[in-house]
């Protein structure tokens, strides 16, 4: 089976997330999507998480609890399982410099706080969650898409 395992952090302040459109081939994504990305080998989800967001953003995130859990499986049959987490370093995000940062120039062609119910945000259960609410509660939510 292929199964690629990645982390994910949600920075939400005021109804928005902290969300990047991706450059993609010669274009951008149509969609946001939260930093982060695929582990390593042997890498554990959080020093996955604090790699990817310092490769992307240039910025050290402060995990706070597991928000979300994605099971799905892509048009080419790859199967992600997807952790989310909350970050709660939420105002060293207001201003990133990209050229500081290792991916950030190459990967990212847009960021900042988005509302992921009026903007086209992925994963899609992010446009219907309530993330403070979910922040508060401390419960996991599994989303399978299998």
């Amino acid at each position: 089976m292929d199964r690629r395992i990645t982390t994910r952090g949600i920075i939400y302040k005021n109804g928005k997330i902290f969300a990047q459109k991706l450059k993609r081939g010669e274009g951008t994504a149509a969609f946001w999507c939260t930093p982060g990305g695929g582990l390593d080998q042997h890498e554990s989800l959080h020093d996955g998480l604090v790699r990817e967001m310092i490769e992307e953003t240039g910025v050290s995130p402060e995990i706070g609890k597991l928000l979300y859990v994605q099971q799905y499986r892509d048009d080419k049959g790859r199967e992600y399982l997807e952790f989310f987490y909350h970050i709660t370093n939420v105002g060293d995000y207001e201003t990133i410099d990209l050229a500081s940062t290792t991916h950030g120039e190459i990967e990212v062609a847009e960021y900042g706080f988005v509302d992921p119910t009026k903007e086209v945000a992925l994963p899609e259960f992010l446009q219907s969650v309530d993330i403070a609410k979910d922040i508060e509660a401390g419960q996991v939510q599994e989303f399978n898409y299998l």
